[in-house]
């Protein structure tokens, strides 16, 4: 598919995350406490909560867009989401008829700030990348035995705090918690030494199941993705995760980008998952390819310097699409809720600057990365903003994301009754 040119004429530059072919989804104000939901288009917000007060926009049903969240609009269903598209793609097409009375609708993106799309119901974090799981296996349990014996059959999860997940721009508090060094006699209580990110993306269910469903029918529920960093405690983990796996190592914080680029948007990008090493049951055996190609990058910046991007890699890296990990998560009974978020696991390619996390970039901080700025990091320092990027890149022109930006503060103070 080619660009398709827009009256805005912001949206018709190879450059931009925002194109007539993309339209992503998120909630902003302008300096005050009104949120409004609108859709990116080139420099621009289309201002979705006026334009239905003044109806302009109808979709023929109750009112969407003034709830300060796209949860309305996500629990409508998929004919209300092909109606705004269509909606929205006849509007800000070249040519239109509406350009003048719309233009009005307009709100400059660099004057927004941005707050949390939608409501999280649930979520869930999956360990999908093989590479990811390879390399940490590996680091942990020899090469020998790197994968867990059940990895190549099932999507590997667990389930994580709503309450945690952020927009991008939300600055992340260094956690405190219990440790435990290999030299160490006996645990202490201190801040986290380890602290890490994984490159992830996110999808975001848009229908309710209560029974199993086929990975075509969960390919279906996905309402739209966003870019996931899922903050890390390496140390804490260490000491905590067995037998029952992450707890208080991935409860500070889970981080998206503020635009929810709809599973419409990325549909000419649709690929095939890796090539399977071991057959799947049928339950998860794919239709059609179920992935998408979606170049990603991590930048990190130390306070007060300039970025350095420390990881590319592709979505399609890993081993179980979004579509197979819904589908498996109903396999119980388990019901799935609008507004749930299955984040993807670590994203890592096959070669050392393609690694998503940085326990894998320095391979547990033996082999520290050397910054542009001249400064060396094992793990995150306090101070340092980590940046992740993504975009699908077509024929002119990208489907993005956004940035998805967070900054590391210093642990709270442990109080005095806490100390040993």
């Amino acid at each position: 598919m080619a660009l398709m040119k827009s009256w805005v004429e912001s949206a018709n530059s190879p450059e931009t995350d925002f194109p007539l072919n993309n339209l992503p989804y998120g909630v902003y104000d302008l300096g005050d406490e009104r949120l409004f939901c609108g859709a990116a288009i080139g420099d621009y917000i289309v201002n979705l909560t006026r334009l239905e007060e003044e109806q302009i926009l109808d979709l023929g049903g109750p009112q969407l867009f003034g709830w300060g969240t796209f949860s309305p609009v996500i629990e409508a269903g998929d004919v209300a989401w092909d109606r705004l598209r269509l909606w929205l793609q006849k509007t800000l097409a070249q040519g239109s008829p509406v350009e003048e009375t719309v233009k009005r609708y307009l709100d400059p993106r660099a004057e927004a700030r941005m707050h949390m799309p939608f409501d999280v119901a649930e979520y869930t974090d999956f360990y999908a990348g093989k590479h990811h799981a390879t390399n940490v296996g590996t680091m942990f349990r020899g090469a020998e035995n790197a994968l867990p014996p059940n990895w190549l059959s099932i999507p590997i999860g667990y389930n994580g705090r709503a309450s945690s997940v952020v927009v991008s721009g939300t600055d992340v508090v260094r956690p405190n918690g219990q440790l435990k060094g290999p030299d160490d006699a006996l645990p202490h209580f201190g801040p986290c030494a380890r602290w890490d990110i994984e490159l992830e993306m996110g999808a975001i269910v848009g229908k309710p199941s209560d029974s199993m469903v086929s990975v075509a029918e969960a390919d279906e529920m996905i309402f739209g993705y966003v870019l996931l960093n899922d903050w890390s405690a390496r140390d804490i983990q260490a000491w905590e995760y067995q037998p029952l796996g992450p707890f208080q190592a991935k409860a500070t914080a889970t981080s998206i980008s503020p635009w929810i680029v709809t599973r419409a948007a990325l549909e000419p990008f649709r690929t095939s998952t890796p090539e399977r090493e071991r057959p799947l049951l049928p339950y998860l055996k794919e239709p059609g390819p179920m992935h998408y190609d979606i170049a990603l990058e991590v930048a990190l910046a130390p306070e007060g310097k300039p970025e350095t991007v420390i990881t590319r890699t592709n979505y399609k890296e890993l081993y179980y699409s979004a579509a197979q990990q819904l589908a498996h998560h109903t396999t119980s009974g388990c019901p799935m809720t609008v507004g749930d978020l299955l984040g993807s696991g670590t994203i890592s390619g096959e070669a050392k600057d393609s690694r998503g996390s940085l326990l894998e970039l320095s391979w547990g901080g033996k082999e520290p990365l050397t910054l542009d700025s001249g400064e060396t990091r094992s793990f995150l320092e306090d101070g340092d903003t980590v940046t992740l990027r993504g975009a699908a890149i077509g024929d002119g022109y990208k489907i993005g994301f956004g940035d998805c930006v967070g900054k590391v503060l210093p642990a709270q103070p442990i109080p005095d009754w806490a100390k040993e």
